[in-house]
């Protein structure tokens, strides 16, 4: 059957052509991929380029100190590829020293909640492997608009101004940097960041001096990041005590020798086959396998009931959505998933069963034989219709302490010559930690996502890789890429995405059409990120959803926060015809800043 038809209104069109197609959350960082692909660059060129520019101007949703993992396939193998740059826990970040520190949570700001950088070493090491361009052409897009400037977001300077007292009174280097004049900057006035671009210089003037040719080049400058300058400068910077999200101050852990035996990977995806399409996601050390878990047990429903615009459909995906988010916090972590039983048709079968016409309350992970499921703490949120219930609505919710929950940013980007990519990079917000003057930036919270409790697969243990929410999207058909897609939000990425995958491939949606469609998605889920809250059965919904269908979720006993018309979701994607050639792109125009463009 059909789905509710899609909007007929649309804010943009999904972009159509045959030379290359880039989506991502800034105009700037698009711009710079479809600059690079008309110089000749190939999309991981366009990929590596755009995320650096994204730690120039989105510095309030990533930066060179956090994390990022990508999803791609390139045009000689379409065999769907993870990179993982997704650091993990310092050698000395022990849950036994963060209780000794009178801790019983990983804080959501300050250095203890810092995971070793991966970020910048992926980026190098798609570049070296994949890309076209030297560095120092990559990178000269994110050291010009660190030096000389760019037009600042609006939301920049909210964030700045949410933690401005945290920064005058606790964080003076942050202060300096983020508010040189005294004060937030206003939207629109140029900012810059100057240690970032001398950075940046540092470690292209390295690889130029320490090698003749392209891959020594990158390789060198790695080596730099890794054991050089960078890791020397955040490792003693870090060692000072400062004040974390807990109130207390506290001393970071994290040493050089945790930057120079951190590389970042490949990693064969994670996949699902779903209603002739296969969806490739990253392993269970992050959360993109609840996206699989979720559709399998979609999988057994007719259409009526995976249409998200209808309350039979809405409510079907959100109690779907609970029970794989309830396996997530059960059993996913850098440990022995059993992803075979949890992604079996019989196990969705079981797990289907369990959904009834009415919300369910509780969190009800499955039964694996020889696993015993963890049951985290369960904090209830304090007031399901306040600001700390709608973190990832758009941006992230940040705290005047500078945790910060949930968002990130996203890029998607397609070639001529079929290479294709989808990567979400995050960590190392400006609020995460204090700056680090010599390297203009601070380090990420990623450990935040790791339990102090013994007995979790995500308990924080030295070397092991925090459970990342960071879940970008590969699909395929025929065993061929056709989709690359993502979405900043934290817990919610996964959820978003659910909705463009049921409209595109069940419902018949265009690209734009599905990200312009009404969203929601559940809160009936420990949060991955501080304070560690949930709402029993909480769902938050758009506005356009629609007064009836709104009624009749909370009828079924959903708590209900309505979240506005145009407020949930940052979606972005990019489409290939292996048929045909044509390309396609679509992007976000909730928040007013994420652009497509392609020829």
């Amino acid at each position: 059957m059909k789905f509710t038809p899609p909007p007929t209104f649309l804010t943009r069109p999904t972009l159509h052509g045959t030379f290359g197609m880039s989506a991502t959350t800034h105009w700037l960082a698009t711009g710079t991929a479809q600059s690079v692909l008309e110089r000749g660059g190939n999309a991981f060129d366009a990929a590596v380029a755009a995320g650096f520019v994204l730690h120039v101007v989105e510095p309030h949703l990533n930066g060179p100190g956090g994390d990022m993992t990508a999803i791609f396939a390139t045009a000689e193998d379409p065999t769907p590829t993870v990179l993982m740059g997704q650091g993990p826990a310092p050698a000395c970040a022990s849950r036994e020293h963060y209780l000794a520190e009178g801790l019983d949570l990983v804080p959501g700001s300050g250095a203890l909640a810092a995971a070793v950088p991966g970020a910048v070493d992926a980026w190098f090491v798609l570049l070296r492997d994949h890309g076209t361009w030297e560095l120092a052409d990559v990178l000269a897009y994110a050291v010009g608009y660190a030096r000389d400037g760019h037009p600042v977001l609006a939301r920049v300077g909210e964030t700045i101004a949410t933690v401005e007292d945290l920064f005058t009174e606790h964080w003076p280097t942050s202060a300096q940097q983020w508010m040189p004049h005294g004060r937030p900057p206003a939207p629109g006035e140029m900012v810059r960041n100057q240690a970032y671009a001398r950075t940046l210089e540092r470690l292209v003037a390295a690889g130029e001096a320490g090698a003749t040719d392209r891959a020594g080049r990158i390789e060198e400058a790695r080596r730099q990041w890794r054991e050089g300058f960078v890791a020397r400068e955040a490792a003693s910077f870090l060692a000072v005590p400062h004040r974390h999200s807990t109130g207390g101050d506290h001393a970071g852990v994290i040493t050089a020798e945790d930057f120079a035996a951190f590389s970042a990977t490949y990693e064969p995806a994670v996949t699902y086959d779903f209603r002739g399409h296969t969806v490739a996601k990253t392993g269970a050390w992050g959360q993109g396998p609840a996206l699989l878990q979720t559709l399998a047990i979609l999988d057994g429903f007719d259409d009526a009931h995976l249409d998200p615009s209808t309350a039979l459909g809405a409510h079907t995906v959100l109690e779907a959505q609970k029970l794989a988010l309830a396996d997530r916090d059960a059993y996913y972590g850098d440990t022995d998933v059993p992803l075979a039983t949890l992604l079996s048709a019989e196990y969705a079968t079981g797990r289907r069963a369990l959904i009834t016409a009415e919300a369910s309350a509780e969190l009800r992970p499955g039964q694996v034989p020889g696993h015993e499921p963890f049951l985290p703490p369960l904090r209830t949120e304090y007031d399901p219709g306040h600001e700390n219930s709608r973190a990832g609505l758009g941006e992230p919710t940040v705290a005047p302490t500078g945790e910060t929950r949930g968002d990130t940013c996203h890029l998607d980007i397609v070639d001529r010559w079929g290479n294709i990519i989808s990567a979400t990079p995050s960590g190392g917000w400006l609020q995460s930690s204090p700056a680090i003057p010599a390297l203009g930036f601070c380090l990420g919270s990623r450990l935040q996502m790791t339990w102090l409790e013994e007995g979790s697969p995500a308990t924080l243990t030295p070397g092991r890789r925090p459970r990342t929410t960071l879940t970008p999207t590969l699909v395929l058909r025929g065993g061929r890429p056709v989709t690359a897609l993502g979405s900043p939000g934290g817990d919610q990425q996964d959820q978003w995405q659910l909705l463009y995958l049921l409209r595109t491939i069940v419902g018949g949606y265009s690209p734009q059409q599905a990200i312009d469609a009404p969203a929601l998605h559940t809160t009936s889920m420990p949060g991955s990120f501080w304070p560690r809250t949930w709402t029993p059965a909480g769902a938050v919904v758009e506005d356009r959803l629609g007064d009836d269908v709104i009624a009749e979720l909370r009828r079924r006993g959903h708590r209900v926060t309505r979240a506005g018309d145009w407020s949930l979701g940052r979606l972005s994607a990019v489409t290939l015809d292996p048929d045909t050639g044509v390309l396609s792109a679509a992007a976000n125009p909730r928040g007013v800043q994420g652009y497509a463009a392609g020829r």
